[in-house]
């Protein structure tokens, strides 16, 4: 028997209830050839199956903290968006400046800082800030002298207490949820038990009749499926996905 506290499937947390959710659909459709091999495929077990995978997707996605992290996306990205016409102008001052500032553009930091923060890395806009801030600290009244303002040095030196909390806000998330879920892994555990019994007889019933509605039960087919319904949205910033990749349960 498998421990509550350890992962007994072959995949990562959050994709469990896809898969099931897949076998669930297969399940109602060939509910009738189920119940006909055994009486304990009735529909009170489809509607338990369901009820089990929406209890497992509320534990690893819950719509609440899932909403909690696209605004802390939202809010960090938006700074990033913001930066890019804070770096425009200290370039033009650092050009301003002339010989007064020996020190390139790209060697202040500031082209690798507005490549990092169109692509929205975080990490690494927050590694060149600090290249960046030094470094304006350094040249500070040669810049001034040329209009630096105080505002337009603020822009540096907020983002990087703001994406910073941003950064610990997300990450006290995932960790939370984490911790919530590895404590709650025999719930996981009971519904990938389910899933596999219903797969095992999925391919008694189809194994020699039916090639297509057997890959319906088989587990790589399945995996399969889900990641490639996942794949558009890899594309697509996530929350926070520095703090994510951290943490994320394997």
């Amino acid at each position: 028997m498998i421990s509550n506290s350890i992962r007994g499937f072959n995949c990562k947390n959050e994709e469990l209830p896809l898969v099931c959710e897949f076998v669930a659909t297969s399940l109602e459709r060939d509910q009738p050839l189920f119940n006909n091999y055994s009486p304990l495929f009735n529909l009170a077990y489809v509607d338990g199956f369901k009820a089990k995978i929406m209890e497992v997707e509320e534990l690893v996605n819950p719509a609440s903290e899932t909403l909690a992290l696209k605004l802390i996306n939202e809010h960090s990205y938006s700074i990033l968006d913001e930066m890019i016409g804070s770096i425009n102008h200290l370039e033009g001052y650092i050009s301003l400046a002339g010989k007064n500032v020996p020190v390139s553009a790209t060697d202040f930091g500031l082209t690798i800082l507005r490549k990092s923060a169109r692509s929205r890395d975080i990490e690494n806009v927050l590694s060149q800030l600090r290249t960046v801030n030094k470094t304006i600290a350094k040249y500070r009244t040669e810049l001034n002298e040329a209009g630096l303002t105080d505002a337009l040095v603020a822009n540096f030196t907020d983002a990087v207490t703001l994406l910073n909390s941003d950064k610990k806000e997300g990450y006290k998330i995932i960790s939370n949820r984490a911790a919530l879920v590895q404590n709650n892994m025999g719930l996981l555990n009971e519904l990938n038990d389910q899933m596999g019994s219903i797969c095992d007889i999925g391919k008694i019933l189809f194994k020699q009749t039916d090639k297509a509605k057997l890959k319906d039960y088989t587990f790589a087919q399945l995996m399969k499926k889900v990641r490639h319904t996942e794949k558009p949205d890899e594309a697509k910033p996530t929350e926070p996905t520095d703090q994510a990749a951290a943490v994320e349960a394997k």
